[in-house]
């Protein structure tokens, strides 16, 4: 018998079975529980629409692309012209930002990642990045490498000797006494608080926002499209999505072209190293800049299944294996002590860490602005292009999947890539090695320097770094492409070549223009973490848009309905027939009772657009059918003609003969 009384329905509507194979016994529950909407498709139903399936045309969207062109082109004769005013101008704005704004960084890094884990492990973890049924596009290897290689690959190798030893020499404030083993330990915390989850919270924000926009439902693949849920789909095609858009183009730019200044520092300091020609100056800077940009245009122009994912493998491969080197050829033993020790203490110091504060003194205040809220500072100026690839090749993975992966998996391998490369270097100190450790572009080699086969591992290192920028450099150019064109996956060459010889020429400019001291990059470096403070706001606005779509996805929606539905019917069930009763799906007026209604949060847009689309769709299989039916009878048509016609043949032949 049914809780409610009513027999069930004999039929089911015509078509509705097509949408019920992929969701089960609760969708089936939903579908018969009410009666589907005009369209065919119940909100709870749509399975998901990606980008491509609204015939959405991309065009090069000549305000958003010449505009940050302009501002690019500005900016860099600013350098060219007046590097001195630049420098200054660029380090007063930081000082202010860092004084009276460093707070608001500490408080959004821990708010984002205390967001992103529930996200993930919490109830919409289920929900996917794509179609209820679509699977991955790139394996987990190839994922975790472009991950990497977009994300911090080449920050890991430029600090992963540097930055332990440095806080080894100079502990946090108000920490431990300096080089001594405590203060080996507390260098690794403070390494992994740096790099561990909260940075990669500030990408998976930005990606999971876009990937599920883009792939679930159906908008452009842009920053200013995730806001669509809080200012309407036209908005954000508007003046202000355009400016978001712009926003993150020039961001991207300029933190992509600072990172290729640091990568080049180092890359020539490793081939003075083994060249043995010693200082070469900024000529060699400007060369490896110069190959490296020819380097990454032909990888961007290749796309991301080719180029990208090709050099990513290759680079993981080659990391892991410098890796393994040095921790066998290092202080082994050292080093598997040292990791579970620093975990447990990072767990306990956390609270510590993320409380730091400019109340605590003087002291507390420098370091806070050299360090942590300079890397939160960095970390939100690169989310826009890092977000917008992690969302580009995390297409079909759950929110669990995204979540675990992008914040917690690369995380783990920070931390052990900092404990093999900082516990090595800090060991050799510690021995009284004649290690350098300023500057940090060249504490790597030092390090190599004092293990077996110094000259072949130097090379490597070289080759790393190049590689890891390569990869960086490229998914930059690609995002800027998309960004230029209206959300295209596969942005135009021209328009890939034309970022990345910016990128390349900024770097390269400003490289000289600031002299031997390296003031110009500095300057750009500066330019970049000023432009994180109102990124910073538009992220907290981010996460606002993104509950709302979360909360409103049809896997929510059917999760909703099958609880109420359950619970009502077994509540009825029990008072009119006590244990003798069975749910049965039937029809069911709301209005008799005060059973909570779930679609009034159902997103109409989405389900206007799944209606087109399933529309589209069945007018082309329609013609397509009509099209082959023709055909068919042409076919048939031409056979009754022949069969005619070699009838008439052999009776004109019995005529003749006869």
């Amino acid at each position: 018998m049914s809780g409610n009384q009513q027999a069930p329905r004999p039929t089911d509507p015509p078509g509705d079975h097509r949408h019920d194979r992929t969701a089960g016994g609760a969708r089936r529950l939903v579908r018969d529980f009410t009666e589907p909407p005009p369209s065919g498709v119940h909100p709870a139903l749509i399975p998901g629409l990606g980008v491509e399936q609204t015939g959405r045309v991309f065009r090069t969207d000549r305000t958003v692309f010449g505009i940050a062109i302009l501002f690019a082109v500005a900016f860099l004769a600013w350098g060219v012209l007046g590097g001195g005013s630049l420098a200054s101008t660029a380090s007063a704005v930081l000082a202010w930002v860092i004084e009276y704004t460093g707070w608001f960084f500490t408080s959004i890094a821990t708010v984002i990642m205390v967001f992103m884990l529930w996200v993930g492990f919490g109830r919409f973890g289920r929900i996917r990045l794509g179609r209820d049924d679509e699977a991955p596009e790139f394996s987990m290897f190839s994922w975790i490498s472009m991950l990497f290689a977009a994300g911090m690959g080449i920050g890991l190798v430029f600090w992963g000797a540097a930055e332990p030893l440095t806080f080894f020499e100079t502990p946090p404030p108000g920490t431990d006494e300096a080089e001594t083993v405590e203060a080996m330990h507390t260098a690794l915390t403070q390494v992994l608080y740096h790099w561990g989850p909260q940075a990669w919270s500030f990408y998976a924000l930005i990606g999971g926002a876009i990937a599920y926009g883009a792939y679930r439902r159906g908008r452009t693949p842009l920053i200013s499209s995730i806001f669509a849920s809080l200012l309407g789909e036209g908005r954000t095609q508007g003046p202000l999505g355009k400016t978001i858009d712009i926003f993150a183009i020039i961001v991207t730019l300029f933190g992509t072209a600072a990172s290729l200044g640091l990568g080049a520092l180092q890359i020539g300091h490793g081939v003075e190293l083994i060249s043995g020609i010693g200082q070469a100056g900024n000529t060699l800077l400007v060369g490896v800049i110069t190959v490296l940009t020819i380097a990454f245009i032909i990888s961007a122009v290749s796309g991301v299944s080719r180029g990208i994912q090709a050099l990513s493998n290759i680079n993981t491969v080659v990391a892991l294996l410098l890796a393994l080197f040095v921790f066998f050829v290092g202080p082994s033993m050292l080093i598997l002590n040292v990791i579970p020790s620093v975990a447990a203490q990072f767990v306990g110091d956390l609270p510590m860490m993320i409380g730091r504060s400019g109340s605590q003194g003087e002291e507390a205040q420098a370091f806070l602005s050299s360090w942590t809220i300079f890397y939160w500072a960095w970390w939100i100026s690169w989310s826009p292009f890092v977000g917008m690839f992690i969302a580009k090749i995390s297409r079909g993975r759950t929110l669990r999947q995204f979540v675990s992966v992008v914040v917690v998996v690369p995380s783990i391998v920070s931390f052990i890539w900092f404990a093999i490369f900082g516990v090595t270097a800090i060991d050799q100190r510690m021995k009284d090695a004649p290690l350098p450790s300023s500057p940090p572009e060249e504490v790597l080699f030092g390090m190599l320097g004092g293990l077996p086969l110094a000259g072949v591992t130097t090379v490597i290192a070289a080759i790393l770094v190049a590689i890891f920028f390569v990869t960086g450099a490229d998914s930059a150019s690609l995002v800027m492409g998309t960004l230029s064109q209206q959300g295209r996956p596969e942005p135009s060459r021209w328009v890939t070549v034309t970022w990345g010889v910016l990128v390349g020429a900024i770097a390269a400019v400003l490289l000289v223009a600031g002299g031997e001291d390296g003031a110009g990059l500095s300057a750009l470096q500066n330019v970049t973490i000023i432009a994180a403070l109102p990124f910073a706001i538009i992220m907290a606005f981010i996460m606002i848009a993104f509950l709302k779509d979360l909360r409103r996805d049809p896997l929510i929606l059917r999760d909703q309905y099958a609880e109420r539905v359950v619970r009502h019917s077994v509540r009825n069930g029990l008072e009119e027939f006590g244990d003798d009763f069975a749910l049965v799906p039937a029809a069911y007026d709301h209005s008799k009772d005060d059973l909570a209604w779930v679609e009034h949060d159902a997103d109409e847009g989405l389900s206007a657009s799944y209606a087109a689309v399933e529309a589209d769709a069945a007018a082309e299989a329609e013609a397509s059918e009509a099209s082959e039916a023709s055909a068919a009878d042409e076919t048939r048509g031409g056979a009754d003609d022949a069969s005619v016609a070699e009838g008439a043949v052999p009776g004109s032949g019995e005529q003749h003969r006869s």
